[in-house]
């Protein structure tokens, strides 16, 4: 399973204010506070880690078939500036971070080993979708292959795994 998200950083500064009363006490938990308060670049912080919670969820969405926002239940362990882990629920997803100047791009995975097994796929490709969940079909097995997509912004992602 694989989920990922991206932000784009000029979009996310003009429609959300971070630091308006309570909006942290809504999307993180106190300790993910803690992380983005004590960070030298606390904005940056609060999008990697909201990355990081949102691919997360998508895959946990895929595994459990509950929709919902519960950024509370989601916790980011943060190890580095690219790598952590999110819980919820006794779940664990690992997530990578790619930060440029202009975007946050996050790729989760629940086996650490699907890193390397990541593909991209472009917007030519047809995707299309089972109960809100996206999917492709393989071209030379004609199945069903999942995939994730994300978009903000001027930005779109979309990945699947290889087989």
């Amino acid at each position: 399973m694989i989920g990922n998200d991206i932000v784009d950083l000029a979009l996310a500064r003009k429609e959300s204010n971070w630091k308006r009363n309570r909006f942290l006490d809504k999307i993180f938990t106190k300790n993910e506070q803690q992380i983005i308060l004590n960070d030298v670049n606390p904005e940056i912080m609060v999008w990697n880690l909201w990355s990081r919670k949102e691919a997360a969820y998508k895959i946990y969405n895929r595994e459990t078939g509950i929709r919902g926002f519960f950024p509370l239940q989601l916790e980011c362990s943060f190890e580095n500036v690219t790598m952590g882990t999110v819980y919820i629920k006794k779940k664990i997803y690992f997530t990578q971070s790619k930060i440029k100047n202009d975007s946050i791009y996050t790729i989760s995975v629940v086996e650490k080993e699907y890193f390397k097994k990541i593909i991209r796929i472009d917007t030519a490709e047809e995707i299309l979708k089972k109960n809100g969940i996206p999917f492709i079909i393989d071209f030379e097995t004609k199945t069903d292959k999942p995939v994730s997509i994300t978009h903000h912004g001027r930005f779109w992602k979309g990945i699947t795994l290889m087989d």
